[in-house]
């Protein structure tokens, strides 16, 4: 038996297994897609201590090399439940299932999904929710991102790098990103930002053609040609499969305070899934550092 299995290869879930295997705690991570989470997408990370410039698939392969470094096992298969089993948590993926003494879930969140007829159909067609991935798609033609968070604010910048024309779409009246991030975007010339507004529409001919903007203030209606759409509306937890575990906030995020404790003992938590007021990469890391720290005082006490 494991001591600590870790759900999702984040910086927030590598982080922890770094600390675990300091400890001298065997570790095992289970990751559904690839090590990373949302932040191997961001082009450039200017706000963490040490590295003023680094991509995030730079640094994530960093994290991820010094995890397994330190002798932790990553395995690359999506966790579909947890059973508690005689003082032991059973982890199910859907392949197998694995014991532990101790679990930190560092699951992340998924895009949240602007909820508009045919967006699932156009994914891939002209919808996207990752400038970095699809931007290159894009070359001196006319995109639209929706958002005014920080993804949002840092997509619009990447692609008007590329594109020849951005809208940036954004519900209220001004923007909740980082005031760097808006400043750079106002002095872009080959960007619009379209104020108290959302897509109510999108318009297609197998592929995305445009879309139309409903104004919040005055109900007008805008026609908006363009390639494509970057969605950056906010993230969604992926919680789902532990919500008979572990207490959920409205929201679906995991309830825990500082020390990453869960209602459920032996259940940590860390990352962009649990309830926090700021979500950055800094405190994903202090995250997976305070969650093994506690995981590792719980497993000494058994």
């Amino acid at each position: 038996m494991l001591d600590i299995i870790v759900v999702g290869a984040g910086p927030a879930g590598m982080t922890a297994a770094i600390y675990a295997r300091r400890a001298a705690r065997t570790v095992l991570v289970l990751e559904a897609l690839s090590y990373g989470g949302q932040i191997i997408n961001t082009p450039d990370i200017e706000n963490y201590p040490v590295e003023a410039h680094i991509s995030g698939f730079d640094f994530s392969t960093k994290v991820y090399e010094q995890a397994k470094g330190l002798g932790a096992e990553f395995k690359f298969e999506k966790v579909v439940g947890i059973r508690r089993e005689e003082g032991a948590f059973v982890v199910e993926t859907a392949k197998n299932a694995y014991e532990a003494c101790a679990v930190i879930l560092a699951t992340g969140s998924e895009n949240r999904k602007l909820g508009l007829e045919d967006e699932q159909k156009l994914t891939g067609r002209g919808v996207s929710y990752c400038a970095t991935c699809d931007g290159n798609f894009y070359r001196r033609k006319t995109v639209a991102v929706v958002g005014g968070g920080n993804t949002a604010l840092e997509d619009a910048l990447y692609l008007s790098d590329l594109a020849e024309k951005v809208y940036l779409i954004h519900r209220r009246d001004s923007f909740r990103g980082e005031e760097t991030n808006a400043a750079r975007l106002m002095e872009r010339a080959n960007v619009e930002i379209v104020w108290n507004s959302n897509v109510t529409r999108l318009l297609s001919d197998k592929r995305l053609t445009g879309i139309e903007v409903t104004n919040k203030v005055d109900g007008s209606v805008r026609t908006i040609e363009l390639n494509g759409l970057f969605i950056a509306v906010g993230r969604v937890p992926e919680n789902q499969n532990f919500a008979s575990l572990v207490n959920l906030d409205e929201a679906g995020y995991v309830v825990a305070g500082e020390d990453c404790h869960t209602s459920c003992e032996g259940i940590f938590v860390a990352g962009d899934n649990r309830v926090k007021t700021l979500r950055q990469l800094v405190t994903a890391t202090a995250d997976g550092a305070m969650a093994a720290t506690e995981a590792v005082k719980y497993i000494n006490s058994l």
